[in-house]
Order: structure tokens, then sequence, then C-alpha cells
């Protein structure tokens, strides 16, 4: 069993959302949509709450650097993904790696599934 706790859905998907690129909160939940192909909304309550505690954690911080200093608003934060946070991503990824794997071994997962 795997020492690192999994994480909750939100983190994940922030952090895959983030692992393409710092962005801002907005950016975030718009990448989050886009991923899941509309399956998961993000709200700024749950996103906010998360970027914190993910911050608190290491897992992200806040990037001092803008995308596009032009067409920016100076008040918007911009994140990105730490290493620590990298590593926490990797280790999730291949927990749903050997989920799936086992689900394909008992037959109720398709090598190939398509949405």
């Amino acid at each position: 069993m795997s020492a690192t706790p999994p994480l909750t859905p939100a983190v994940f998907h922030i952090l895959l959302a983030l692992s393409s690129g710092e962005r801002h909160g907005y950016g975030i939940m718009k990448q989050v949509e886009s991923d899941t192909q509309g399956k998961v909304t993000m709200g700024p309550g749950t996103l906010y709450g998360s970027l914190k505690r993910m911050l608190d954690a290491g897992l992200v911080r806040e990037s001092d650097k803008r995308v596009d200093p032009e067409m920016d608003d100076e008040r918007r934060i911009y994140y990105q993904i730490t290493g620590v946070g990298t590593q926490a991503l990797n280790v999730e990824l291949e927990r749903y790696k050997r989920i799936v794997t086992l689900a394909q071994e008992r037959k109720l997962y398709p090598k190939t599934y398509s949405l």
C-alpha cells in the first residue's frame, strides 16, 4: 500500500490542469472543464479552497511571472505546479493505472474504450 494518500478529485483535476502550464483561477476552471469534456465543472469555492490547501501543502505555488503581461489583469494570481505537486500527480496517475489494469484483468473494463 502506498504511503501517499489519494488526492481528492478537485486536487487531481487542478494539478492535471496546471501540468500544461501556469494559469489563473478562471483559467484552471476552464481547463478542468475542457480536460473532462464538460463532465467536471469546478465552482470558485471548491477551486480556491483547494488551491489554499494545495499552497499550504506545497503542491502549487503562486507564480511571479505573467503569461502575457500585455493581456493580463494584474489582480489575477497565477498558479503553477511544484515538483511536489508533479510527484503527487504522478503517484495518483499510477494508482489510476493500476485500477484500470485490475478492472481489465477482471473483464470489467475493455482494453479499448471510448466515451
